[in-house]
């Protein structure tokens, strides 16, 4: 995998700052699930201290008092500078965005403003699991539209997926992973562009999940669903939560293409009220003044997947891993070890190691196991040795 290296910021490698005795202190899912004994490489948390921007800021929020409701557009203005920066595009356009409580319950507002009852959700598995929670709970159904073995979209069976989810009548939704997780795929610009066209082809509006768009390598560079031609109806959630470790600071962004403007503009205002305005503080901080720590986070995360590469060709070379160009997640083909449907079980009983099921990601998913390498690479050595005793 040719890796063109992020500029050298001079900050340092954010996930070889702290030890394992202080993350422990931390009280937060990942580190309250399981036992002192497990090493916890599952939910998406990253051990890493904040961004010195992002404590700033929050730090000058508190002292000042500023605790209240959120308000203006200071969020989105940071978001669609970075983006022009970072991605090179310049249509992120602040009057077509909303702030929402985060990525998901967005999706769900979404889904909401161009889907019904009944109608067909469209996903691509194995994927993130909450996708298909939060949809059936929205009283959607699921529509699986499996990733290639190339781990990248299959526009034939797309399609397919497609054709089934309107022809029943009523309305459809395609809800785009991108990067995609588990896998780190990141779509090219032509993939997007030729789903965007299917999708009005068929009649279906994109909800695209851009929560790991900072999360790219420099080679492929990530590319914004609503920058593609075609994708004028399409809408996005984004939000710096993921690339700064911002999960328990609750805010993220919606944005509308030029023709699904008025589809955002009929969310309800109530929805506005649920993000909290710290959130918003730090985010903006993060988007606005967190370009370095990134890139140092960024280089640090590159280094760990090629160890991470090293570690299994040597130890598990039964276990087959594709390092993807996004995220910080490695999605990991455990059936080559023998280990059932659920390897992350055996893994976290036999070797104390706390892995991400696969079968909740959905067909594929199955015999495989997610890995966060958002850590220490004295933990992810530590996590593999382990992960070697388990086996049989």
């Amino acid at each position: 995998m040719t890796r063109i290296p992020h500029e050298t910021s001079g900050e340092p490698n954010p996930l070889r700052v702290l030890t394992l005795d202080q993350l422990r202190r931390r009280t937060s899912m990942k580190w309250r699930t399981h036992p002192e004994d497990v090493l916890p490489l599952w939910v998406a948390e990253m051990d890493v201290p904040l961004a010195e921007p992002v404590v700033r800021a929050v730090t000058e929020a508190l002292r000042l008092g500023d605790t209240g409701y959120p308000a203006g557009t200071a969020y989105a203005q940071a978001l669609a500078a970075f983006a022009g920066k970072r991605w090179n595009w310049e249509g992120l356009a602040v009057e077509r965005t909303a702030v929402v409580p985060d990525v998901m319950l967005g999706v769900v507002e979404m889904l909401k403003l161009v889907t019904g009852h009944g109608d067909a959700v469209v996903v691509n598995p194995p994927v993130y699991p909450p996708f298909y929670d939060f949809v059936t709970h929205l009283d959607r159904r699921i529509v699986q539209a499996p990733l290639g073995a190339d781990g990248r979209v299959d526009l034939d069976v797309l399609e397919e997926a497609f054709r089934q989810a309107v022809a029943v009548g009523g309305r459809a939704a395609y809800l785009l992973c991108s990067p995609h997780n588990p896998t780190g795929t990141v779509h090219t610009a032509a993939e997007l562009a030729a789903v965007a066209a299917l999708a009005e082809r068929y009649g279906v509006r994109v909800v695209a999940d851009e929560i790991h768009a900072p999360l790219v390598v420099a080679g492929p560079g990530f590319v914004p669903y609503l920058s593609v031609p075609g994708a004028e109806r399409g809408l996005s959630l984004m939000s710096a939560s993921k690339a700064w470790n911002l999960a328990g600071l609750k805010a993220a962004l919606a944005i509308a293409g030029p023709g699904a403007a008025a589809d955002l503009a009929r969310m309800p205002e109530e929805v506005g009220h649920g993000p909290s305005h710290v959130a918003v503080i730090a985010h903006t901080a993060a988007l606005r003044d967190g370009a370095a720590w990134l890139d140092a986070l960024l280089a640090g995360l590159d280094a760990n997947r090629r160890l991470l590469a090293g570690l299994l060709a040597e130890h598990l070379p039964g276990i087959r891993y594709r390092p993807g160009d996004a995220t910080y997640l490695a999605w990991l083909d455990c059936r080559g070890l023998d280990l059932g449907d659920d390897p992350a079980d055996v893994f976290l009983r036999r070797g104390r190691v706390a892995l991400t099921a696969g079968p909740p990601f959905g067909t594929g998913g199955a015999g495989h196991a997610r890995l966060n390498l958002a850590t220490s690479p004295e933990v992810i050595t530590e996590a593999v040795h382990r992960m070697a005793s388990a086996r049989p």
